[in-house]
Order: C-alpha cells, then sequence, then structure tokens
C-alpha cells in the first residue's frame, strides 16, 4: 500500500500527517513536532507526548519517521506535500518541488522570513528521507489569486506592482479546506458572502464570495491586518521611516514586528491568548481588546468588499477554542445580521449563530487540503 505524508513546517513546530491515496485521503496518523530548538517535543495523536531534546527540522524529522515507523511499515511513501506559505506571483497551483523551483522560492524568504526558510528546509530533509518520492509544494497565497485589481495593488508607482509589490494574502490552505466544508455541508451558504477569519498565532480574515476570495486583510508579506501573536498587523509606513531615523537597521525593524510585537508586545506578558484571557493585568486586558477591535474593523471592512454578509466563519486555535473572543467579536454586531447564542458559543458547537447571517466554528485541516493535491498528483 502507498501513502502520502504531509509536512506542515514552521519556526518552531511540524505538524504532519500520514494519509492514504484517493479522492478524500483516509488519516492514518497526525502529530506535531513542538518548541524546535533545545527542548524539542514530538506528539502522536492518540500517545504520550514524548522529549526529543535538540532539534532543528532535520533533526525532527528523523525523529517524526521513527514514530511513525509501525504506520509506514510494508507501505511505500509516494508523495510528500508541503505547506509552502509564499507563492509570489510565479506559483499558484501545487508544483513539484524540483532544485529550479526551490531556487525560486528561496528568493521569497524575506517576504514570509517566519515561515518561508522553515517550509523549504523541510523540503531538504524531506528529500534525503525519501529521495524517490514525489515532493509537492502548496501554497497559501493560491487561493487569492485572481483578486480584483484593486484588492491587489498598492498606491505606489505603477512599476513596482509589475514587479509583484502587490497583495498576496495568505492562510489560503485553510481557507480552501473551508470553503470544501462549506460545500459539504452548507451549500447555500457557499455560494454566498462569507467571511472566514482564521484566528491563531498567525491571524487573517478572507472575503469569500461563491468560494473564490475576493479580499483579504494579510498582503504582500504575512505581516499586514489583523494583530497577531508576535506580529504587527497593520502598521502606518511612517512608523517605519521614523523607526530608520531613529538609527534602527533592516535587521532590528524586522525582528520588532515579527517577533516582538502582536499580542507579546502589546502585554509585555505573553503571545498566547489563552494566558491573557487569564490574566488580570490591565495591559493583557488592553492586548485583548486591541485584537478585538481589529478583527469587527475588518469584518465590516470585508462585509463592504462583498456588499453584504451570509456567513461567518471562525477557525484557527483561537478562532476554534476562545469563545469570550468570539463573543466580543459578534457582540453589537446585530446591524450585519449578526447575533449569537451564548451556550452554544460556550460549548464551542459548529453553529454558534442567532442572526439571519449564519455564524459558524469550523476546525480546518490544512494537511487534508495538501494531501488531496498530492493524490491528485500521483494519480
Amino acid at each position: 500500500m502507498s501513502v502520502i505524508l504531509t509536512l506542515n513546517a514552521g519556526s518552531s513546530s511540524i505538524k504532519f500527517g500520514v494519509h492514504e491515496t484517493g479522492d478524500e485521503p483516509p488519516l492514518l496518523a497526525s502529530g506535531q513536532v513542538e518548541n524546535l530548538g533545545p527542548l524539542a517535543r514530538l506528539t502522536v495523536k492518540g500517545e504520550p507526548a514524548r522529549e526529543i531534546g535538540p532539534a532543528d527540522h532535520a533533526v525532527a524529522l528523523r525523529a517524526i519517521l521513527q514514530a511513525l515507523a509501525p504506520v509506514l511499515e510494508g507501505r511505500e511513501v509516494r508523495g510528500v506535500g508541503h505547506r509552502i506559505v509564499h507563492g509570489g506571483k510565479s506559483f499558484g497551483d501545487p508544483v513539484r518541488l524540483t532544485a529550479e523551483v526551490i531556487d525560486q522560492l528561496r528568493t521569497l524568504e524575506p517576504l514570509a522570513p517566519l515561515h518561508q526558510p522553515h517550509n523549504l528546509a523541510a523540503v531538504d530533509a524531506a528529500q534525503v528521507a525519501f529521495p524517490e518520492a514525489l515532493q509537492l509544494g502548496c501554497f497559501d497565497t493560491a487561493f487569492h489569486r485572481g483578486h480584483p485589481f484593486v484588492n491587489d495593488a498598492f498606491a505606489l508607482p505603477r512599476r513596482f506592482y509589475e514587479q509583484g509589490v502587490r497583495r498576496y494574502g495568505f492562510h489560503g490552505l485553510s481557507y480552501d479546506y473551508i470553503t470544501s466544508c462549506l460545500r459539504k455541508d452548507w451549500p447555500d451558504l457557499a455560494k454566498g458572502r462569507v467571511v472566514v477569519a482564521h484566528l491563531g498565532n498567525g491571524a487573517s480574515m478572507c472575503a469569500i464570495r461563491d468560494g473564490h476570495s475576493v479580499g483579504s486583510t494579510m498582503g504582500f508579506s504575512a505581516l499586514d491586518g489583523l494583530p497577531m501573536g508576535t506580529r504587527c498587523g497593520q502598521l502606518d509606513p511612517g512608523v517605519l521611516l521614523y523607526l530608520m531615523g531613529q538609527g534602527m537597521g533592516a535587521a532590528e525593524i524586522e525582528r520588532i514586528l515579527y517577533h516582538d510585537s502582536g499580542l507579546k508586545g502589546l502585554s509585555e506578558i505573553s503571545h498566547d491568548m489563552r494566558t491573557l484571557l487569564g490574566s488580570d493585568d490591565p495591559r493583557a486586558a488592553e492586548a485583548v481588546d486591541y485584537y478585538v477591535f481589529r478583527i469587527r474593523r475588518e469584518l465590516g471592512a470585508m462585509a463592504a468588499v462583498l456588499g453584504g454578509l451570509d456567513g461567518v466563519v471562525f477557525t484557527g486555535g483561537i478562532g476554534e477554542h476562545a469563545a469570550p473572543i468570539r463573543a466580543r467579536v459578534i457582540e453589537g454586531m446585530e446591524f450585519l445580521g449578526l447575533g449569537l447564542d451564548a451556550g452554544a458559543n460556550d460549548k464551542d458547537a459548529t453553529q454558534i449563530g442567532t442572526g439571519p447571517v449564519e455564524v459558524l466554528v469550523i476546525p480546518t485541516d490544512e494537511e487534508r487540503v495538501i494531501a488531496r493535491a498530492v493524490s491528485r498528483a500521483l494519480e
């Protein structure tokens, strides 16, 4: 029997899954390695976590394969699917990761420094482990290709747009999965106007009409839009000019924007929403207030892009599990047709709305989208 391995590599973690091939690839095993660095930890779903000590992406992949040995025994890994955050203007559909393609993707690392280098490090490790397998890249930017010009462009000299300085949008694999769930379980809603809020350590929102992205809060890089765990979100570019005037170089500014901002920077406590919601420190409350304010502001903007709303979907770690955040986002939004069933929301139920606009909570599954793409490529 042949199987597919999916790898979703970030800066400090690798999520993985083993799927059979097929139109809807069944999942055989899944898990993740967390805290890459000196104290990495591996978890296979259904089993206790285990410490694996110091680990980079190559060491982590070896640990993953060792843990998956009972599952892979007697099975050939025919394809490995990778989440690649940035496809730039050249890559949309899933693509075979040849040496030439990988070299092109490396040029995009400055646009997604928290993700792209680590995505490609996982590709390098997988090529060594499975030299005969198909290595397929699936892009987070792909779902947003085909936006209207006004949603892609910045008001800069036109030559920069032609060079690729434009809004790309991210979290596309998540949005792809959510739209597939809507087509299956809410087909009428899938044809309508839906805002999906992917809220996690990285966060964005997407305006979707008839299953297609027509607007996103993220832009040229994975910094734009909503505040995130450690990323700033929307920022007046004049702030960057000010920081440069204070003598800061590109590397220091990058560190601040990607690693020291967002919930972590505002609270000076933590990037973790669970910690902030449980804190009585006023700085934690202010960070959460700002997070909610920006989501509500962008929800109104996305509704304007769509010309109305038929549904709102929460997904991602915070979107799926933080009932207080969902409640605060929906509160007072009756003018958009939104209402909340408090009891259903507290139970993390799938349907939590009471107004004419549907409000749903749907767990995302980016790895399944990757597995589907690899299975199709192997046919």
